[in-house]
């Protein structure tokens, strides 16, 4: 299919496309219960590329990421999820720097990053480049010592003595907000909408989405469309949040991948996840699938302490199995560091290990329909084997084109036999060669197989 013409048919699918999701549960009585959003169309075939703007660069400032966005341009980034970037609280941080996440300061920035020029400029030259800028919220808590406990302490939930809490003993940095109060919803959303206004981002991602009420995102997302359409993400994997949000995290599927990895769990197992994943969520919900993050990456490991030698293959199957694909920053330099969460710890670029393997897939994500997000997105359909205990494979089957995964998790060379056939001529996405596919078929040990194909019916 022409470029063009499939992002032309993209365009076409959003405007007709009823303005429904679906939503497992009760719905809360809240006059709200009708409304829905979808996402812009910009979102339909992107990535996500998550940024820890403190650990980027050895200055970690706006000015140095600013330098770095044609690179990431170059890698075929299209949404680039900052974290969050305003004033850190003092009182009880953890460590020297303190958390991103406990935020003094809903409408100011965190100076060790830059001003807010600087992060003006940031947006607008990634805006310039053909990317989107959506920003790190965190709704659910703010500092000891944030701007809101002198100036409106009503907004937080207080113990039997009126003291400030913490929302459990381990967040001890952070103190829980009344996420009941409709005047701290008024407040929240106004600081929401100031950085969309001030600063033309594109969205949202919401720290800990499922701690607050699904109507006080709904109410949310309702004033901010009224300014722009916007791209919002939730930390959470409640079908529920669909209601407000395009794209809930595949926690289930990233936990399953690790533990196959270590040897504590089967592939059967991630036929099971994905099944479950299809009862629970709509086909036009947007699904995040990901090896790392800022959480998996500081708190379980390295890609190398994860996935050791099957990394390549979980960041095939994470970028094409389902849903918009995610890298955290330094996953295309082989992020083999366990970066510090409250201290100054600059990621080790090296020689850029996976830029052109991760630009590969970012390029074929965003080219090849079979891999579009949501509804427009080619179905999932598994290839069984002889040896399923070693081989994970599976098609994804857009309109008019095909992608096909085979995965050796095997440390031997494996010979396997398709149960359904599934032979044809297809096009190797690494090097671009013609590959047959016959009935049985041999793959290297710890290897894969991507492939793609123009065809005219399924």
């Amino acid at each position: 299919m022409d470029r063009n013409f499939r992002i032309f048919f993209v365009f076409l699918f959003l405007l007709t496309t009823p303005l429904l999701h679906s939503c497992n549960g009760e719905k809360e009585e809240t006059g709200l219960d009708d409304i829905s959003f979808l996402p812009p169309e910009w979102a339909v075939n992107a990535n996500i590329y998550e940024i820890n703007i403190r650990q980027y660069s050895e200055e970690g400032t706006f000015r140095a990421l600013t330098d770095d966005l044609p690179r990431l341009q170059d890698l075929g980034v299209r949404i680039l999820w900052l974290m969050p970037i305003h004033p850190i609280g003092e009182k009880n941080r953890k460590g020297t720097l303190g958390s991103y996440y406990s935020v003094r300061d809903y409408t100011a920035i965190n100076p060790e990053f830059g001003t807010k020029n600087d992060f003006r400029e940031l947006v607008e030259h990634a805006q310039e480049l053909g990317m989107r800028v959506i920003m790190d919220w965190v709704a659910n808590h703010t500092a000891w010592d944030a701007v809101w406990t002198e100036t409106h302490p009503e907004f937080y939930e207080t113990d039997e003595n009126g003291n400030f809490m913490p929302p459990n003993e381990e967040w001890d940095d952070v103190i829980q907000l009344d996420v009941h109060n409709r005047d701290m919803w008024e407040a929240m959303i106004g600081a929401m909408e100031y950085w969309v206004q001030e600063y033309n981002i594109d969205g949202f991602r919401a720290d800990v989405a499922y701690m607050l009420p699904t109507e006080f995102w709904i109410t949310a997302r309702k004033q901010l469309e009224n300014i722009k359409p916007l791209f919002m993400l939730a930390e959470a994997e409640e079908p529920e949040l669909h209601r407000a949000f395009d794209m809930t995290y595949a926690w289930e599927y990233a936990q399953t991948i690790r533990d196959i990895s270590a040897g504590q769990a089967t592939l059967s197992d991630l036929d099971v996840v994905m099944e479950r994943n299809f009862e629970r969520f709509d086909k036009r919900d947007f699904r995040m699938y990901f090896t790392t993050n800022h959480d998996e990456n500081s708190w379980q490991g390295s890609d190398t302490d994860l996935y050791g030698v099957h990394f390549e293959n979980m960041a095939i199957l994470s970028a094409t199995i389902w849903g918009m694909p995610l890298i955290y920053n330094g996953q295309e330099s082989g992020l083999d560091q366990q970066l510090e969460f409250f201290e100054k710890d600059a990621i080790e670029w090296g020689d850029y290990t996976y830029q052109d393997f991760y630009t590969t897939l970012l390029d074929l994500n965003t080219r090849n329909q079979a891999l579009f997000n949501g509804e427009i997105g080619g179905d999932y359909r598994k290839m069984a084997t002889d040896k399923d205990d070693y081989i994970f494979s599976f098609k994804r089957i857009g309109h008019h084109e095909q992608v096909m995964v085979i995965l050796n998790f095997s440390e031997t060379e494996r010979t396997f036999t398709f149960s359904d056939g599934h032979v044809g001529t297809w096009t190797n996405v690494f090097d671009g060669s013609e590959k047959e596919i016959p009935s049985t078929n041999t793959i290297g040990p710890n290897n894969y197989l991507l492939l793609e194909r123009v065809y005219m019916s399924h």
